[in-house]
């Protein structure tokens, strides 16, 4: 019989998807480090051309700005950063109420990267308050490994350089015991 027992944590990223992301960039990343800490790395600017789907709405060209935390993250967490992040995307909508960026939490564990969304699909598990866990990538045999339904920007080489750079840091804070971020189930709205 299994016993239940807390998981490890895991590494809280969030993934700022725009065409606006230079200028929005400071004031949404100071709203993330608000609600979720300082942010312990901001990776270099990556072009979203893999798709088309956000471009009506976000326009173009859309870049990806990706952060991740330094505090190790409950992976319980995850629907109530999602619910966070969506209100920071209607704080910073457009008039007509459009989003003006995309933004996706995620956590990356030792095991595998897995993505908070409000759209149910086959492989997604729900969670609560309707968000579903999105289970992108499996690190196995020393590589992380692309599903059938992994997004194509996510299988990308400069996406997985960033994931296997989360993980060691993940791994990192494992080993050496880092404390915990003082989740709260109720985290604080983000400023806009």
């Amino acid at each position: 019989m299994s016993r239940p027992r807390e998981p490890r944590p895991g590494k809280l990223m969030v993934s700022c998807l725009s065409a606006e992301a230079n200028r929005l960039w400071p004031e949404v990343l100071g709203a993330l480090e608000d609600l979720f800490g300082p942010a312990e790395l901001v990776y270099p600017a990556l072009p979203f051309d893999q798709t088309a789907y956000y471009n009506d709405e976000l326009g173009t060209p859309i870049i990806r700005r990706l952060a991740a935390f330094a505090r190790p993250f409950p992976l319980d967490g995850l629907v109530a950063a999602k619910l966070t992040t969506n209100a920071l995307e209607d704080r910073l909508a457009r008039p007509d109420g459009s989003r003006r960026i995309n933004l996706d939490p995620g956590l990356v564990t030792c095991e595998r990267l897995i993505l908070a969304t409000g759209k149910n699909f086959t492989h997604r598990v729900y969670l609560a308050q309707g968000i579903f866990a999105d289970l992108t990538l499996v690190f196995q045999g020393g590589s992380w490994q692309i599903l059938p339904w992994t997004f194509p920007d996510y299988a990308a080489p400069e996406m997985l350089a960033i994931l296997t750079d989360i993980r060691a840091r993940c791994r990192r804070d494992l080993r050496e015991g880092a404390v915990l971020h003082p989740f709260s189930k109720e985290l604080p709205c983000p400023r806009a």
